[in-house]
């Protein structure tokens, strides 16, 4: 009782609700105005401490692509209706400026403010953040166009960027060490790419990323994920272990478990309990920790938090007994410590052990995941 209690002070009984409004009234009529670039287009990286643009910033093709997502996903839910313009001016953005711009195939990493090429890397998790962004829009309208890009963008990851000893290098050219990350974002584009598509390849493609989990990225004795490997996945030690991506896999494998039956309980329950082990005294998950459960670094970011409620949602949809009440709570810890910005639709990035903000700019990066939670406990938690 006492807990139930706590849990109604802290206004978790409708935080879905408060956080749904504060994106829908703020966040989404933020990002399109003044965190788009009305004279040469694209979304701006991020926005000053006053809520201004910082127009000088180049524009990573990552951050244009979880945008796109971003109003895409929110017209799909019904939040945004004009969504649906907005995302795909802003992949009419991408196509144009940010695919093959110097005559080689892939999309640049990064783009000048006057939509020049910044960085030409061709970079694998940037490349998860197009195919996510298309496969968003094509379940819009199922337009043809779109779906072809999709294509084209699968065939290059596979002539390009396949790597002999699974998953994909890190970008062209390849560089070390190899990381977890870009392939933990493809399989996200995957099951996205099956549930915009219902193409049964998909389920197959994101069974080529279980597979590799399974074998290489998770640890089943510790329960955790190494970040950093070498070029045949074998561990780089120290082993370094985000929290946030242990959680972030819990969701993403409840997602393959939804799109293929095959189940994933089991390291969905470890990699939580996991992940559980790395929190600060506020309850927030920190940025780094080892694979004892020890933490490397006490800093704190958004994104994490975020995860941790992915991740709950996700065992609530699974019938976890008490997922929906920790879900609910990881949402007010992140409404409380993160939310509490000047700028109406902006957010807090990261914080020291002492609760200090560390990053002056609003970046735009952290729309993706709060977006993706707050649907993601629409749906599931209601």
């Amino acid at each position: 009782m006492a807990e139930a209690e706590s849990v109604a002070a802290d206004g978790a009984a409708d935080v879905v609700g408060r956080l749904k409004r504060r994106i829908i009234d703020h966040a989404l009529p933020l990002w399109s105005t003044v965190g788009w670039d009305g004279t040469a287009g694209g979304f701006v990286d991020r926005l000053h401490q006053d809520g201004t643009a910082d127009n000088a910033a180049p524009r990573r093709i990552m951050v244009q692509a979880r945008q796109i997502y971003c109003y895409a996903k929110a017209a799909q839910m019904g939040w945004y209706p004009e969504g649906r313009a907005i995302a795909l001016k802003g992949l009419d953005y991408l196509l144009a400026k940010a695919k093959a711009p110097d005559g080689r195939p892939g999309f640049v990493f990064s783009l000048t403010p006057d939509g020049g090429v910044h960085d030409p890397l061709r970079d694998t998790y940037g490349h998860a953040f197009v195919l996510l962004a298309l496969a968003t829009a094509y379940g819009l309208d199922q337009d043809a166009q779109i779906r072809a890009e999709i294509d084209a963008l699968l065939s290059f990851l596979d002539t390009q960027l396949r790597s002999p000893h699974g998953g994909f290098h890190e970008g062209l050219p390849p560089s070390m060490p190899r990381r977890q990350n870009p392939q933990m974002h493809l399989f996200e584009a995957m099951i996205a790419c099956f549930d915009a598509t219902h193409d049964l390849s998909f389920q197959n493609r994101a069974g080529d990323f279980f597979a590799l989990f399974l074998a290489n990225l998770y640890d089943k004795q510790m329960h955790t994920l190494g970040e950093y490997f070498e070029e045949d996945w074998s561990k780089i030690p120290p082993v370094s272990v985000e929290p946030g991506h242990l959680a972030e896999w819990v969701w993403l494998l409840k997602g393959f478990e939804r799109i293929t039956g095959c189940p994933t309980g089991r390291p969905r329950g470890e990699l939580l309990a996991s992940a559980l082990r790395y929190r600060d005294a506020t309850g927030c998950l920190i940025d780094e920790g080892d694979t004892e459960g020890n933490i490397r670094r006490h800093t704190r970011r958004l994104w994490p938090q975020s995860e941790l409620a992915k991740a709950w949602i996700a065992q609530a949809e699974s019938g976890e007994a008490g997922a929906a009440d920790e879900a609910r709570a990881a949402l007010v810890l992140l409404e409380r410590h993160y939310f509490s910005h000047p700028v109406r639709g902006g957010w807090y990035d990261q914080f020291d052990r002492e609760g200090r903000s560390l990053v002056t700019t609003i970046p735009a990066s952290s729309f993706y995941h709060v977006l993706c939670a707050v649907t993601e406990a629409e749906q599931v938690l209601g």
